[in-house]
């Protein structure tokens, strides 16, 4: 299934909202709950994050990802858990797993099998728009969830934020946009991204980070030894050490990668290049 250009995002959701249907005809939303609640404790993917930085040192959110609506197939011999431990071994902070099936050839079980792999944290990488998906991720294992601005309303977006709090996971926000930067800014959550690619059109501007971040530093900087109350995360369209560079020298130090990655015969061996 691929959209057109012009209503990626939007077909994406509508797609997404047929999903929790089919979800929630096989497991009540109060089963749901009830299965999450019984899950061994998150690996703190915040706090993981938060540590990596003070150390003096990128901390990367390492994607496993199949395909793309934009890029297509990117990895033939696609190994959740040897890319996973390859990752752990280049020194990847946290996993990032693409869990949609229909436009990135995601699936649940790539997260179950890249975390066993594993001791990194990871994020479910899909798009919410209902408690189910939350409750449904940490049945599968998530540390993390990601939550798109432009993809939640006001109610909804501070809502899931809480959510995911209360059942001991973490939460990327995902901005495009200064306004939704504000929105994204409103809610309690350590982690904030830019996601350099444009969901309705999936263009890319790197220069869309650097904006956003020296627009809103205060909320993201901290005095020497203290961990900053925020962490941005510039992600999409990282792909050279200059831009790696680019990004350390403005303020920037925490990275959500994965083409560029999952182009290479060895991603953890990438991972650390692009970073040495």
């Amino acid at each position: 299934m691929m959209p057109t250009q012009a209503d990626i995002l939007q077909t994406i959701l509508l797609r997404k909202q047929a999903e929790v249907e089919a979800l929630l005809a096989t497991r009540s939303l109060a089963t749901l709950r009830n299965q999450a609640a019984d899950q061994a404790p998150c690996r703190g993917f915040a706090r993981a994050m938060q540590s990596k930085q003070q150390s003096g040192a990128a901390a990367v959110i390492a994607e496993v990802k199949k395909a793309s609506p934009s890029k297509g197939l990117l990895r033939d011999l696609f190994e959740p858990a040897a890319i996973a431990k390859s990752y752990e071994l280049g020194d990847a902070t946290c996993l990032s797993v693409l869990t949609d099936v229909d436009f990135f050839q995601g699936h649940d079980d790539y997260l179950r099998q890249a975390r066993a792999a594993c001791s990194l944290p990871v994020i479910r990488k899909d798009f919410v728009i209902d408690a189910a998906q939350i409750y449904h991720a940490r049945c599968v294992g998530a540390d993390c969830v990601l939550l798109i601005v432009s993809a939640l309303n006001d109610s909804r977006l501070p809502e899931f934020c809480e959510l995911t709090q209360a059942l001991g996971m973490d939460a990327l926000i995902e901005v495009h946009d200064a306004e939704e930067m504000q929105r994204a800014l409103a809610c309690r959550s350590t982690l904030i991204g830019v996601n350099n690619r444009n969901l309705r059109t999936f263009e890319t501007d790197l220069d869309l980070s650097l904006a956003l971040f020296a627009a809103n530093a205060s909320h993201f900087t901290a005095k020497l030894g203290a961990n900053p109350a925020r962490i941005f995360v510039t992600e999409s369209g990282i792909q050279t050490k200059a831009d790696v560079q680019r990004m350390r020298a403005a303020g920037i130090d925490s990275f959500l990668i994965g083409e560029t990655f999952m182009r290479a015969a060895d991603p953890g061996t990438a991972l650390r290049e692009l970073f040495a």
